[in-house]
């Protein structure tokens, strides 16, 4: 069974790409979301709020494309991208272009 995920691209106000992603990523869905950021070329934003829960799967996605990648999460997530090390190689930031909070 695939977990619920929702991928809606778009654009920042500066035209860079963005990845608004929804849902959980995991196993089942991770090929979708390596689909979406395999479509594209240059910097992406990804925007990962709505991600309620995010597996090796996922992660092994977003390091496969960590040299283009910024993404926006909350503090749910931000533990996982630091103990992962995912933390180190992108940037990183909360919603409205801070520091996400500890």
């Amino acid at each position: 069974m695939t977990t619920p995920l929702t991928l809606t691209p778009g654009r920042r106000p500066d035209g860079t790409p963005r990845l608004m992603v929804s849902g959980e990523i995991d196993m089942s869905n991770a090929g979708s979301l390596a689909e979406a950021l395999d479509a594209g070329s240059g910097p992406v934003e990804v925007d990962l709020t709505a991600v309620e829960y995010l597996d090796s799967a996922g992660l092994s996605v977003l390091f496969a494309h960590a040299d283009r990648l910024e993404l926006v999460v909350t503090p749910l997530l931000q533990p996982v991208l630091t103990v992962s090390g995912l933390a180190e190689l992108v940037t990183v930031h909360a919603p409205g272009g801070g520091p996400p909070r500890p």
